[in-house]
């Protein structure tokens, strides 16, 4: 009797020695796994922002070069006479290329102001059928030039939003730009907003431009990533429009969505909840209101 407890007692002893040593195992085995994840992760960021740096330096020094440039020789200009025509078109060029570096350097440091805390914003009821109005308005002269057709659709009683209007104008310029700049000549893109089932405000614009893969599309929504296509090589930027769009919009309590198909094209959802104000009353409302009273 006593050996058949000694015996019973070896096992689970035994047992217990298995399965903590099993225990041990996959424990080490996820914390491999988090570690790998982790490096590829840091790699990833290592690269990204080894790839903003490079970027960075292209961008600022191109048009610092060509302002230094055409400043000497506006400095200079007694020595080499031109007609003021000239001198007009040098100034003006100065003005843009100072304008373009300005607005990298707010690009930057409202990612990293986005990044590193709360920003609060300054609620009002905004009317988004006038910023995106506006927004079509900016964007229309680059529009024409590119052989791009706009046609937007915006529901006329569209619902006003709780929310900051410069922020909002910048998101829906932003993503607009974007699909004027990566579409071909000839293409449309297409612009809507709506309400959605859930009774959220809908904003979805679509071009016929080169598309995206998934992977290219997470790498869009990284802040200072480059998506390489035939089509900006000549417009390269930050990396930041659509991060950045995307971060105002989650400000907003909304969500960004893209959807995109290689050689087809990319829309870009915009989902908004309306202003508590400017709600209709529903039964559900009526009934929450009397549970709660």
């Amino acid at each position: 009797m006593r050996s058949r407890s000694f015996n019973q007692e070896n096992k689970d002893s035994l047992i217990r020695g298995y399965s903590e040593l099993l225990g041990d195992a996959l424990l080490r085995h996820r914390t491999e796994i988090a570690e790998r994840a982790r490096r590829v992760e840091a790699e990833q960021a290592d690269k990204i922002k080894s790839s903003f740096l490079a970027n960075m330096s292209h961008e600022l020094r191109t048009p610092l070069n060509a302002i230094i440039g055409f400043s000497k020789f506006l400095e200079e200009i007694d020595r080499h006479p031109v007609e003021k025509e000239t001198i007009r078109e040098y100034a003006s060029y100065i003005h843009e290329t100072a304008g373009h570096l300005l607005a990298i350097i707010n690009d930057v440091l409202q990612i990293s102001k986005l990044q590193s805390s709360a920003p609060v914003l300054d609620g009002q009821e905004v009317l988004v059928s006038e910023v995106l109005n506006a927004c079509l308005t900016l964007v229309r002269v680059a529009a024409d030039e590119a052989g791009v057709e706009l046609l937007p659709r915006i529901r006329p009683d569209i619902p006003m939003v709780s929310g900051d209007p410069v922020k909002l104008k910048q998101v829906f310029s932003n993503i607009l730009s974007n699909a004027v700049k990566f579409t071909p000549r000839g293409g449309t893109v297409h612009l809507k907003a709506d309400l959605n089932n859930d009774g959220c405000l809908l904003i979805s614009i679509r071009d016929t431009g080169s598309g995206m893969t998934a992977d290219e599309i997470a790498i869009a929504l990284t802040p200072f990533g480059q998506v390489q296509c035939d089509r900006n090589r000549g417009y390269e930027g930050t990396g930041l429009g659509l991060p950045i769009a995307k971060a105002l919009v989650e400000l907003h309590d909304g969500k960004l969505e893209i959807r995109s198909e290689k050689g087809v094209g990319t829309e870009i959802s915009v989902t908004l909840p309306v202003a508590v104000t400017d709600r209709e009353t529903t039964y559900d409302d009526v009934e929450q209101a009397i549970a709660v009273a």
